[in-house]
């Protein structure tokens, strides 16, 4: 590096403070100090609110300025400052394309100011932005001007900011040729138009004759139909008036037989009502002799019955001097029995004791029932309430189905094998945790992610892995799982006691609201510091601001807030992220395991209970079966000493009653030739009494067939009359129902002629209103005589309709206008043909005059390339490289494709090329490119050139070749000021006396630019030097 002492200039940079703008100095006359700048020269660039800065002024050397600074410290900046100042377009900049965009973020205005080298006095531009309109105040030489006065000002000092574009005039009158042209083929179309515009008027015209005629067709239709519906309505009526008349004579014929109908019809009811009564009377005598023959059976059967008594009378006596033989025997054996009176009374006291033995029991079975039933009511409350907790668990695995259905089909195969695993494995986070407050499920979900909370969380790593094996990559479920931590986190002690923090309104940690199995509360801890959690309420979220000064204090939840405190390592600042904390949805189901636990417990115990009552039960009936069984025994035997003692009382008292039972049968015998003596008496009697009601009988019945045959005779007579009768109903109808169908149809012809009376009324007016007559005119001749060559029927006159309209339909968007706009381009082409004379005079003449500024334009031009071309293979020589810049050209006469041709080879083993994006790399594009601006820098003056981070691509061989070409070029004597832009520098380069070095820093502790002291910093690296050495 060189070691000589660089020449320093103070450059006033503050981006912090918001300094008002010094008051800017007048133009001054040029200095002794300047006398190294050229006209047009930058001496000074003065920035406020501008893009990254709040205020700088930057004073650059006469040569080679080097602009140094990291990326997004602000060197584009002062490039964006220079261009803007010299009423650059922003277009040029490649960045807003409004000047306002251009002003400091946050800021209503800004302002930039150059002061520009210029013998015999400096000029000072000024440029105020106000963002509100886009719009820029100017100020030239401190006094305000427009923007054209500045950039006729920079012109004159040879400065170029924009890139200009000029049009040469022949230009113009080829684009009047080229108008004329069009003109014509303009007019060709517009005169076919026109024509088409005439035919369609004749295609209309036709159609509104036929639209005049058709209404008269109509009108002539309409009348011709009235007329035939008039002689069909006369016809009709004559027809109803014949009818009627026929008519007359059947109807008088029907009264007539209506009239000899009314006697018979009368005698026929006499008659049914006569043979009604006698059959009532037949019916009477019958039912007479009906209950007589019953009686007789009656009498008969009721002798059976005394024969069936006295054969029954007598088998009993026999049955009871037998049964009466039998008891003596028995009685007989009786006497010879011991005493059984002991035997009795020893039974009798067993049967007491065991009477007392089965009263205890049953009390005993009955204690037993009652603290069963009891048992049994408070299991069914006990299941009633682990039913309700095994659903809260139902809905739980509901909701994970739900949302993951992979998750749920995983854990069903967990239960069914969790006899693989031979660790701890809990099913997922939202089935395990329990809330013991539902209130505080928002919080604990809120914090965890869902991701962890469908996670299997294993003790082992095995069988996580075995687990994932089977589920994820055999059953293709897609699901979590983790490992809980070596060391158990668990019961981890919170870095404060929660009383110390009671002040804040905080009062529990988030560990505190829930229970978990022991693997899953190591994994939250360790995880997600639950235990380090704090919970607040309303006095928490009034003094969040002193909460979050809090160093210990990360995260936090108040009644409806989430609060996380991070503290920049770098700045050591602090900031807040506030969340709301959104209700929950999956853990806000509650089950309280203790209170399963001890349900399940309480539930074993009344199972055992009732197991022992049972057993006691089962005892107690045996027992009372054994009493039972020794009481039957005992009974039994008390029954046959009983029975033995009191058979010979029994035996004597039978014997005794079945003589008694004898001496009766004795007394009470029956009858029978009595008794069928009686028999006889009684059928006679009754017989006698049948043959009175059958004479009664036969004579009602003769009646009965007299009245019958003279109602048939009346029956045969009548229903002559009524077949006549019928006969003449039914041509009756049939003439009837003629007559109205006539009558109807006479009806409709009236209103069809009085419509069409109407209708024809309303066509005429409707006809004579289009033709433009009035009510009483006659057809005008012109019409008559028209009309007579267009067709004489409604169909034909709308086929003509809709041919003449579908021809109209075929010259759409053609009206009067077109014939104005042929008239007009017509006139207008003769004009163009004359003015296009003239032209084509005058461009003759500026032909001669081109071909003559173009020998003056183009070798001065050929001469200049060359030069350039000279300089360029000079700076590719000492590069140890080759490079050519020619003057291309594809057709001389076109101006405007002139252009420079650049040619480099980089390599000895290749060809030279032209300089594109796809023969050479970004950095020998970068190199050719500086070289080429350094060779117009020998031989095209202008104040000052900007080159912004053009070396970015070079490798460092060509960089410090490039830096010294340009190092030595740019620092010549009388040379255009050079203002190079790099974020970066090689080490080591050469540095010479002239160049100017601005350093660019940025940040929010960098010191004021008043505060800056130079000297203090060149100490500071000289001490820093000796101590490295």
């Amino acid at each position: 590096m060189a070691t000589q002492k660089k020449r320093i200039r103070c450059s006033n940079a503050d981006r912090s403070s918001a300094a008002s703008v010094p008051p800017g100095r007048q133009p001054s006359e040029a200095s002794e100090a300047d006398g190294d700048f050229v006209d047009g020269a930058v001496l000074r660039i003065t920035m406020k609110n501008f893009m990254t800065y709040n205020y700088i002024v930057v004073r650059p050397g006469p040569n080679l300025n080097m602009i140094i600074g990291a990326n997004g410290t602000g060197k584009s900046s002062i490039v964006c400052a220079i261009c803007l100042s010299l009423a650059g377009k922003t277009t040029v900049l490649g960045r807003d394309d409004k000047v306002g965009g251009y002003v400091k973020t946050g800021c209503d205005k800004g302002f930039v100011e150059i002061e520009l080298f210029k013998r015999g006095g400096n000029v000072i531009i000024n440029r105020e932005i106000h963002v509100e309109n886009n719009q820029s105040v100017w100020r030239l030489n401190r006094r305000t001007c427009n923007q054209k006065t500045v950039e006729e000002e920079v012109k004159a000092l040879h400065i170029q900011v924009n890139n200009l574009c000029q049009f040469l005039p022949q230009n113009v009158i080829k684009e009047r040729t080229s108008y004329l042209e069009k003109t014509k083929q303009r007019y060709e179309r517009h005169k076919l138009d026109e024509n088409r515009y005439y035919e369609k008027q004749r295609h209309l015209n036709a159609i509104e004759l036929i639209e005049k005629k058709t209404p008269w067709v109509e009108y002539e239709t309409t009348r011709n139909e009235l007329e035939g519906v008039k002689k069909e309505r006369d016809k009709v009526k004559k027809q109803l008036i014949v009818l009627k008349q026929a008519h007359m004579p059947m109807l008088t014929k029907l009264q007539s037989i209506e009239e000899q109908l009314k006697p018979s019809d009368a005698q026929m009811k006499a008659k049914s009502a006569a043979i009604k009564e006698a059959s009532s009377k037949c019916k009477q005598k019958q039912d007479q002799l009906d209950r007589m023959h019953k009686e007789v059976e009656d009498i008969k059967q009721e002798f059976k019955m005394k024969q069936t008594e006295e054969e029954d009378q007598r088998k009993r006596i026999e049955n009871i001097k037998l049964m009466t033989e039998d008891l003596k025997v028995v009685l007989a054996e009786v006497d010879n029995q011991p005493d059984v009176t002991p035997r009795i009374s020893e039974v009798n006291a067993e049967l007491r004791h065991i009477q007392m033995e089965r009263g205890k029991v049953e009390k005993e079975k009955t204690d037993l029932r009652r603290e069963k039933d009891n048992l049994s009511a408070e299991l069914r409350m006990l299941e009633k309430k682990l039913t309700d907790m095994n659903n809260m668990m139902t809905m739980k695995e509901e909701k994970l189905r739900g949302r993951h259905r992979d998750t749920h089909v995983a854990v069903e195969w967990l239960r069914q094998n969790r006899h693989l695993f031979s660790g701890n494995v809990c099913e997922p986070l939202m089935l395990v945790v329990n809330m013991k407050d539902h209130r505080f499920a928002k919080y604990l979900e809120n914090h965890i992610s869902f991701n962890d909370l469908r996670a299997f969380v294993f003790q082992r790593k095995d069988d996580m892995d075995k687990f994932l094996l089977e589920v994820r990559d055999k059953m293709s479920l897609r699901i979590n799982a983790i490992i809980a931590p070596a060391e158990t986190w668990s019961r981890a002690p919170p870095s404060r006691h929660i009383e110390s923090l009671r002040r804040f309104g905080f009062f529990t940690y988030l560990r505190e609201t829930f229970d978990a199995p022991e693997e899953v509360m190591s994994y939250l801890c360790q995880q997600y510091k639950v235990h380090e959690i704090p919970i607040g309420n309303e006095q928490t979220e009034a003094m969040i601001a002193t909460v979050i000064e809090e160093p210990y204090i990360k995260v936090l939840y108040t009644k409806d807030q989430r609060y996380a405190v991070k503290k920049s390592y770098y700045s050591n600042i602090t900031s807040t992220k506030n969340t709301t904390v959104y209700p929950s949805k999956y853990l806000s189901i509650a089950v309280d395991t203790e209170q399963k636990r001890q349900l399940e417990q309480q539930l074993n115990v009344c199972h055992s209970r009732l197991r022992d009552i049972d057993e006691r039960l089962n005892m107690m009936q045996k027992e009372a079966t054994g009493l039972d069984r020794r009481d039957n025994e005992l009974l039994s035997e008390k029954k046959n000493l009983l029975e033995l003692k009191g058979k010979k009382r029994q035996l004597e008292q039978k014997i005794s009653t079945k003589q008694d039972r004898l001496r009766q049968l004795d007394h009470s015998g029956i009858d029978l030739k009595k008794v069928e003596a009686e028999t006889k008496k009684k059928i006679i009697a009754v017989n006698s009494k049948k043959t009175a009601v059958v004479t009664a009988l036969m004579e009602q019945i003769k009646m009965q067939a007299k009245l019958t045959m003279e109602k048939e005779y009346l029956a045969l007579e009548m229903t002559g009359l009524l077949a006549v009768k019928t006969k003449l109903e039914n041509v009756c109808r049939e003439a009837a129902n003629g007559l109205k169908g006539i009558n109807q149809k006479c009806s409709q012809l009236e209103e069809s002629t009085a419509r069409l009376k109407i209708q024809c009324k309303e066509i005429m007016k409707r006809a004579k209103s289009i033709c433009r007559m009035q009510p009483d005119e006659a057809l005008p001749r012109n019409l008559h005589d028209a009309f007579s060559k267009l067709p004489d029927t409604l169909d034909e006159l709308d086929a003509m309709l809709n041919e003449e309209r579908s021809r109209a339909e075929c010259f759409p968007g053609l009206s009067k206008k077109v014939v104005e706009e042929c008239n007009k381009q017509e006139q207008e082409i003769k004009e163009l043909e004359q003015e296009l004379t003239e032209k084509n005079a005058a461009l003759t003449a500026f032909r001669q005059k081109m071909s003559e500024a173009k020998e003056n334009w183009l070798n001065p031009l050929k001469q200049l390339v060359e030069q350039i071309n000279n300089k360029f293979s000079d700076f590719f020589h000492a590069m140890k490289c080759t490079g050519e810049v020619d003057l291309h050209c594809d057709n001389e006469e076109e101006y405007d494709k002139y252009g420079i041709s650049i040619l480099v080879k980089f390599h000895e083993s290749s060809q030279l090329h032209e300089l594109t994006q796809f023969h050479q790399s970004g950095g020998e594009r970068s190199v050719a490119t500086m070289l080429y601006l350094m060779a117009l820098q020998e031989l095209i003056r202008c104040p000052f050139r900007v080159v912004d981070e053009i070396n970015q691509g070079m490798d460092s061989i060509n960089e410090r070749k490039v830096f010294d070409i340009l190092v030595h070029t740019a620092c010549k004597e009388r040379t255009s000021q050079y203002f190079f832009i790099t974020p970066k520098l090689l080490q080591n380069l050469n540095y010479v006396e002239e160049m100017t070095i601005l350093c660019v820093n940025n940040g929010s502790h960098m010191v004021r630019s008043n505060e800056w002291d130079d000297s203090a910093f060149l100490r500071h690296c000289q001490q820093k030097k000796k101590v490295q050495a």
